[in-house]
């Protein structure tokens, strides 16, 4: 594993050991329904109990999305959301919290066409704390993760059931910040992992490393994210958060509902979570 100073997500991570519980890790999909409406998503969360945010970098060809986050995607190109307007976002969310920590998740292919370098810079500016890159794997390290690194930005990597243990150093090597189990086979949003199963896969990848272990894919209430909160260091949520995006919107467009709907789940997850350990 590679070195970083010490990050808001260290930061974040060994208070909540302090306070015995899980991280709430939550995904919003940047500029969905619209700029103006996916900043003021951005800015709520950590009021409603989110512990580390993923600021999702739209992409159009999202192969790893289940439905959910294909159509969130959709909905932010269409209404005009670029690179350039995520990292203007992540900076305007700083301006008034300098303490949570803020990824960027995604896919290669936008940074690619942004310039790595510039990108990796003007993330550091903006205030991004770690990258997780779906499609970049470990092979690759050269072309984001060590520069990244190198700039101070955590690396993430996914980790699936079907990472075995000659895979899992390989994964891990120049992982930093934590480590995201992705905890079903299949894209997003679609299945849930059982518990026990969830227990067993963190203590196996916790043989390889001392990152915390993130689990997610498929949590969408606070019961279940109790659940896998009692086996893992984090919940992370994503697909339900789009749907209450989604199903608050008219004809397509933000209503007076859509923060409050996106923040009324994150409070019920965050909530369980914290009942995760008693």
């Amino acid at each position: 594993m590679s070195s970083l100073p010490v990050t808001r997500i260290d930061a974040r991570l060994a208070k909540l050991k302090t306070e015995g519980r899980a991280a709430l890790v939550t995904f919003v999909t940047a500029g969905d329904p619209d700029p103006k409406t996916s900043l003021s998503i951005l800015k709520a969360l950590p009021g409603a109990g989110a512990d580390i945010i993923e600021f999702g970098m739209p992409f159009s060809d999202p192969m790893a999305e289940g439905p959910p986050i294909q159509a969130a995607d959709i909905r932010a190109l269409a209404a005009g959301q670029t690179m350039v307007k995520t990292l203007a976002q992540v900076r305007a969310f700083r301006e008034n919290d300098h303490e949570t920590p803020l990824v960027l998740m995604g896919y290669y292919n936008p940074i690619y066409i942004y310039g790595v370098e510039r990108f990796v810079s003007d993330a550091k500016a903006a205030g991004v704390d770690g990258l997780i890159v779906v499609d970049l794997p470990p092979e690759e390290d050269e072309e984001l993760c060590l520069p990244a690194i190198k700039a101070g930005i955590s690396f993430i990597r996914l980790a699936t059931p079907t990472s075995d243990d000659k895979r899992l150093p390989v994964l891990l090597k120049n992982s930093s910040g934590f480590v995201y189990y992705v905890s079903v086979l299949g894209v997003t949003g679609v299945k849930s992992a059982a518990a026990g199963d969830v227990a067993a896969a963190v203590a196996r990848i916790k043989a390889h490393t001392p990152l915390p272990v993130m689990v997610g894919f498929g949590v969408k209430t606070g019961e279940q994210a109790a659940a896998i909160a009692a086996h893992a260091d984090g919940v992370v949520v994503g697909s339900a958060l789009v749907n209450a995006v989604r199903d608050s919107l008219d004809d397509g467009k933000a209503t007076a509902t859509t923060v409050k709907a996106v923040t009324d789940l994150v409070a019920d997850l965050a909530a369980g979570v914290r009942r995760g350990r008693p």
